[in-house]
C-alpha cells in the first residue's frame, strides 16, 4: 500500500562552530540533505546555499521535505566547504555530518547536536541545528446558516432546502466544496452549524469568490434551484449572532420572467468564526508523549517454543514472525517517545515461581518496573522469558488493554494533549473473551489511546476483523458503541513477503488521525502550543 502523506516539512538548518578550512579566510559552508530509502544508498534531496566566510552559517534556503509518520524516514546532513563552481561535492573539504531520522526532528522541534566526520569521531566543535516547521494552514471555518421565506417548489407540502458552497479555480468553474444536510418541508431552515477548512472554502483569499445555491431536494435527482447569491469570505466573518449578515437569494430565470420580483428568500449567516486546528504535528512537536505498550501471546496454540513450527521458535538468526512485528511497530514509534522505556507484558501462560495463568505478566517478571530499555530491550526480554514460562491459556485480551487504559485514564487528570497511548497485541488465534474485550475496547474509546492487534500464524482472524470498526461500529456487550474506531488489526501473512517496513506502514497509518480526533474532541491543547505561535 501507497503511504499517506501526513504532510510537508520545511527545515531550517544552521551551525555553529565549524571546522576551518580556508586558509586566510574562514570556511564557505554549504548542507547538503541526504535521504536513505532502503539499505546503505543514500539520494541527494536538495542543498542550501553556500554562505560565505562565516563557520557560524544560518542558512536561509530551507529543505521541503514530505513527513510519513508510518515509515523511519532515515536522513543525513552534511556541510561541505565549497570552493569551487562544480557541483560535484567530492573535491570539497568535508566539515562533518549529522544522520538522524525525520521522527526524531519533528518530535524535537529543534534538535542541535555534534556533527562527526566519516569515521565517527567529532568533527571539532562544529554542530548542526535543525528546526523542523509544519507548511500549512490549519484554519476552519465554522458557519451557522439559516433561510426564511424561501421559494415553494412543492405542489404537496414546502420545499425541502438544502445550501451548497462552491469555490471559483483559477479557470473560472465553480467546484462544490460543501453541501448541508436538506430539511425536510420547511421555509425557514435552520441547518446544522459545519465546519470546512478556509482553504477548501476559498483558497485561504478572504476576497475569492464563494457562490452559495439553494436547492429544494427531490428524490428522484432532479433537484430544483430556489436561488442562489455570491459573497466573500470578507463578507460572511461580519455576521454575528446579534447582526447576521443576510443576502437575498436570486432565481434568475424568475427575475427575468417576473416584473415585481424581489427575491427566493433570504439566507441569513448567524455565525462566521476562523479557528485553528490543531494537526497531529503540532501535538508531537507541542510535546505530546506517544507512549508504546506491547503485549505477547503465550497461549499453548503458538506450539512448543522449541519445535521449528512454533510461532514461537526462535530461528538459526534469532527472529521469528512476534519479534519481526515488534521491531517493525517500535521502530517507528521509539522516536516520539523521550525516554524510550516500553513496558511489555506477555499473556496465557504458567509463568514462575508457582506457574499460575497470568494474562499480564511484565516480560522482565518485575511488576514493579515492567519497563524495557527501547526495542532491543523488549526484544531482550521476550528471547529471555521464553524459556522460563510454559504456553497455557486462554486467548484473554482484556486484562492488558484494561491495564494500559487505566494509565491512560490517569493521563487525562492533566488536561493537556500531553500523552497517548498506543497498545500493540501480538497473538496467534482467536479471542476467548470477546465480550470482556469489546467492553474493554469501548471504554478505551473514550481515553487517548490507540490498540493495533497483528495476528500471527495461518489462525481464522475473523473475530478481529469485527474488533477494527472500519466495517461498522464496535459495541460493547451491553450494546454501549464505541465512541471512536480505536483499533488497527493486521494478520502477518500479508506482509511475509513485503519489505520489513510494510507491516508498520499498515497498522500505523491510521494512528495520526486517531490522536488528533481524540484531544480534538476533548478540545485539548498541546502542553507547548507551536499552533498558537
Amino acid at each position: 500500500m501507497a503511504a499517506q502523506c501526513v504532510t510537508k516539512v520545511e527545515l531550517t538548518i544552521s551551525c555553529t562552530n565549524l571546522l576551518d578550512k580556508d586558509v586566510g579566510s574562514k570556511s564557505d559552508p554549504l548542507c547538503v540533505l541526504l535521504q536513505n530509502i532502503s539499505g546503505q544508498q543514500w539520494y541527494e534531496v536538495d542543498r542550501t546555499e553556500r554562505v560565505k566566510n562565516s563557520l557560524n552559517p544560518k542558512f536561509t534556503k530551507k529543505f521541503l521535505i514530505d513527513y510519513y509518520f508510518e515509515l523511519v524516514q532515515k536522513l543525513k546532513f552534511g556541510i561541505f566547504d565549497i570552493d569551487n563552481k562544480t557541483f560535484d561535492l567530492n573535491d570539497d573539504d568535508f566539515l562533518g555530518e549529522f544522520e538522524c531520522t525525520l521522527g526524531q526532528i519533528v518530535s524535537s522541534r529543534t534538535l542541535t547536536k555534534p556533527l562527526v566526520l566519516k569515521n565517527g569521531r567529532p568533527a571539532g566543535r562544529g554542530s548542526i541545528t535543525i528546526t523542523a516547521e509544519e507548511v500549512k494552514d490549519n484554519r476552519v471555518v465554522v458557519l451557522e446558516v439559516e433561510a426564511r421565506k424561501l421559494d415553494n417548489k412543492d405542489f404537496f407540502g414546502k420545499s425541502d432546502p438544502y445550501l451548497e458552497f462552491h469555490k471559483q479555480t483559477g479557470d473560472g468553474n465553480w467546484v462544490m466544496v460543501h453541501r448541508t444536510e436538506v430539511i425536510k418541508n420547511n421555509l425557514n431552515p435552520v441547518w446544522r452549524p459545519f465546519k470546512i477548512s478556509l482553504n477548501s472554502l476559498c483558497y485561504s483569499d478572504m476576497d475569492k469568490s464563494i457562490k452559495v445555491e439553494c436547492y429544494d431536494y427531490d428524490s428522484d435527482g432532479s433537484h430544483d434551484l430556489i436561488g442562489s447569491f455570491q459573497t466573500t469570505m470578507s463578507k460572511l466573518k461580519e455576521a454575528s449572532r446579534s447582526s447576521p449578515v443576510e443576502f437575498e437569494c436570486i432565481n434568475e430565470k424568475k427575475r427575468q420572467k417576473k416584473k415585481n420580483y424581489k427575491n427566493s428568500g433570504i439566507v441569513s449567516i448567524k455565525h462566521c468564526e476562523i479557528i485553528v486546528e490543531c494537526t497531529f504535528l503540532d501535538y508531537i512537536m507541542g510535546g505530546c508523549q506517544l507512549n508504546f505498550t506491547v503485549g505477547i501471546d503465550f497461549t499453548g496454540s503458538n506450539g512448543d517454543p522449541r519445535s521449528p513450527d512454533s510461532l514461537h521458535y526462535l530461528s538459526p538468526n534469532g527472529v521469528n514472525e512476534y519479534l519481526t512485528a515488534i521491531w517493525s511497530v517500535g521502530l517507528v514509534i521509539q522516536d516520539y517517545d523521550t525516554d524510550k522505556m516500553f513496558p511489555a507484558f506477555g499473556f496465557g501462560a504458567q509463568i514462575p515461581p508457582s506457574f499460575q495463568v497470568s494474562h499480564e505478566f511484565p516480560l522482565n517478571f518485575n511488576p514493579s518496573n515492567p519497563f524495557c530499555n527501547g526495542v532491543q530491550g523488549i526484544v531482550d526480554a521476550y528471547r529471555a522469558c521464553l524459556p522460563q514460562v510454559r504456553l497455557y491459556g486462554p486467548t484473554n485480551f482484556s486484562p492488558i488493554i484494561n491495564h494500559v487504559a487505566r494509565f491512560a485514564a490517569a493521563a487525562t487528570q492533566q488536561q493537556t494533549a500531553s500523552q497517548y497511548f498506543i497498545l500493540l497485541i501480538i497473538t496467534d488465534g482467536v479471542i476467548t473473551d470477546l465480550d470482556q474485550t469489546r467492553t474493554a475496547i469501548v471504554n478505551a474509546s473514550k481515553l487517548p489511546m490507540s490498540i493495533i492487534i497483528v495476528g500471527v500464524g495461518g489462525a481464522d482472524f475473523d473475530a478481529m476483523e469485527f474488533l477494527d470498526g472500519d466495517d461498522g461500529v464496535l459495541r460493547s456487550s451491553s450494546g454501549e458503541p464505541a465512541v471512536r474506531d480505536i483499533v488497527q488489526f493486521v494478520p502477518f501473512r500479508k506482509f511475509q513477503n513485503s519489505p520489513k517496513e510494510a507491516l508498520a506502514q499498515c497498522v500505523l497509518a491510521e494512528v495520526p488521525q486517531q490522536v488528533v480526533n481524540y484531544f480534538s474532541t476533548y478540545k485539548l491543547q498541546p502542553p507547548k502550543n507551536p499552533a498558537a505561535k
